[in-house]
């Protein structure tokens, strides 16, 4: 089974990678975007058997840093 893990910055918690990125899209001429927010995506291969709980004590314990962020887990379909 394969899981996503999207993690983001909570709101109020300064994000100067998304800055970087609005000022470089600006630069590049591209209008209209208001605000960017960076965030990173995790992909898990696992077991069939892992629970939701195993999956959200990974993000708790390693994957994301819940003082700052939150995280979002999708679980992906199996290619049979």
């Amino acid at each position: 089974m394969k899981a996503r893990v999207f993690i983001t910055l909570k709101n109020g918690v300064l994000d100067p990678q998304g800055k970087a990125i609005h000022h470089a899209l600006e630069a590049l001429g591209f209008s209209g975007v208001n605000d960017v927010r960076a965030g990173k995506m995790i992909e898990l291969d696992l077991a069939d058997a892992t629970s939701e709980a195993d999956i959200e004590d990974m993000c708790r314990k390693l994957l994301a840093n819940t003082v700052i962020e939150n995280f979002r887990i999708e679980r992906l379909e199996s290619a049979a």
